[in-house]
Order: C-alpha cells, then sequence, then structure tokens
C-alpha cells in the first residue's frame, strides 16, 4: 500500500526586511527540493510573516522505507542549505 510523508520545516529568515526577502529565501529552497528530491513542496504558514515560514514537502512512495529515504535526504539538505534560519523540522506519515 502506498505511503504518503510530509516534511515539515519551520524557518526563521533573520536579515529578511521585507516579505519580498522572505519569499526569496522560501522560493530557492522550494525550486531546489522539487529539483533535488521530486517532492511537491509550498509554504503552508508564515505566508504574511517578514522573517517567519513553514514549509512542506510531500512524497508518495510504494512502501515507508523509500519515503523515509527520500524525506531524511530532503530534511538533511535543507539543515544544510539552511544552517541556523531552520528552527525545526518533522516527519508526519498520513
Amino acid at each position: 500500500m502506498p505511503v504518503i510523508g510530509v516534511l515539515t520545516l519551520e524557518i526563521h529568515v533573520e536579515d529578511s526586511h521585507s516579505l519580498k526577502d522572505k519569499r526569496h529565501v522560501v522560493k530557492s529552497l522550494k525550486d531546489r527540493l522539487r529539483d533535488r528530491f521530486n517532492v511537491a513542496v509550498a509554504e503552508i504558514d508564515g505566508l504574511d510573516s517578514w522573517q517567519r515560514s513553514v514549509v512542506a514537502a510531500v512524497t508518495v512512495a510504494k512502501d515507508k522505507i523509500r519515503a523515509e529515504q527520500v524525506l531524511n535526504a530532503a530534511e538533511n539538505f535543507s539543515a544544510d542549505l539552511l544552517g541556523g534560519a531552520l528552527v525545526s523540522s518533522g516527519v508526519e506519515w498520513i
């Protein structure tokens, strides 16, 4: 049975002084995650905040092992890319 995994990333963009600054960081992250890991990505919270964003990356796989591999790799990539801007992350299963 297919499994759906959701990786949630909470981001604090300290150097952002406008929505445009924050969206530049968020768009770059979303594009890189899509291209590298073939996941669906969306900003799901903090849309009106200048410095806060919550981004979700979703994958569908035939088994949980494969979904975990994809989401763990995406999480590690995001942590490396964002550094201290990554406040928290977590995975949920549907």
